[in-house]
């Protein structure tokens, strides 16, 4: 689940907002076709270790989760979205994953080291979603938010921006976490990094934007058509072009309470965990796929 248009409310999406964002399965293939990855060292930064549990939020169809497997970490990811969680569990088959949201994360108490939302932290409940990653982390964890963002500094990528009205900074999101108690000081790094699109991928990625597949069908055309046209000023063809982002990372350790919060009545069940806190081991490494 990912895009970059942010939530106007810092505790809570709109109902237009949550609207647009179970808009993706409908373009479900075009992201995972048109979407970018995340660079190598951007993801080690956003871990901070090796060979560690992590637990991904609103995964999409695995562009950040994919890196994470290939990095050594044991990935455990939820993602809202039916069709998109098809798509993640076909493309990253060395993760666990559950259709789940941020919000009642199916986990234990302290079971994981690391909470990771790429793309996707905008687009949550922040006062419910907060407590509930602060709950699952183990003492000394830490949770890492990460956005790719088009470069605008290139005429022709600002132009690109222009042309579907995307003006918005998703990433300004991250201001929610700086301004919670349940987190220390937030720490942040910039990657920059390149994808290589032709039209069709370029048309992909613009398809894939929600507030484009909300749209009406004809505008929606439109849309799609004025960035072919686009495509056909600035690109090479078939041998393409290079479209170029930005990756802005944060991360921030949990504070540790002096007692773990009691979950209540509503306390998942262990056939709904995703991993365990180590004491019920038959729960350890549970593969919920």
């Amino acid at each position: 689940m990912s895009d970059e248009q942010p939530t106007t409310d810092p505790s809570a999406p709109t109902q237009a907002q949550a609207e647009e964002a179970l808009s993706f399965g409908s373009v479900a293939d075009a992201y995972d076709r048109g979407r970018p990855g995340y660079p190598a060292e951007a993801v080690s930064w956003l871990v901070d270790g090796e060979a560690l549990t992590v637990l991904e939020l609103g995964a999409g169809t695995g562009k950040l989760t994919a890196e994470l497997v290939e990095q050594g970490h044991a990935v455990y990811a939820t993602e809202p979205d039916e069709r998109m969680h098809e798509l993640l569990v076909e493309r990253v088959p060395g993760c666990s994953a559950k259709v789940a949201g941020a919000e009642e994360i199916p986990a234990n108490d302290r079971s994981v080291d690391v909470v990771v939302a790429a793309q996707a932290f905008h687009w949550f409940d922040h006062e419910r979603a907060l407590a509930e990653m602060a709950r699952v982390l183990k003492p000394g964890g830490h949770v890492a938010l990460a956005w790719n963002v088009f470069d605008r500094r290139i005429p022709w990528v600002r132009r690109l921006a222009d042309l579907i009205g995307e003006h918005g900074d998703s990433s300004a999101s991250h201001s929610v976490l700086e301004e919670s108690d349940l987190f220390d000081e937030v720490e942040r790094k910039d990657f920059a990094h390149w994808q290589d699109v032709d039209r069709e991928s370029l048309v992909d990625i613009v398809a894939s934007r929600s507030y484009v597949a909300v749209l009406p069908g004809h505008e929606r055309e439109a849309v799609l058509d004025a960035v072919r046209a686009l495509y056909d000023e600035y690109g090479r063809g078939h041998d393409g072009m290079q479209l170029p982002y930005r990756t802005e990372c944060f991360r921030a350790k949990v504070v540790d309470p002096d007692e773990p919060a009691p979950r209540g009545e509503d306390e998942a069940s262990d056939e709904q965990k995703i991993v365990s806190d180590g004491t019920d081991t038959h729960m350890l490494l549970i593969d919920f796929r």
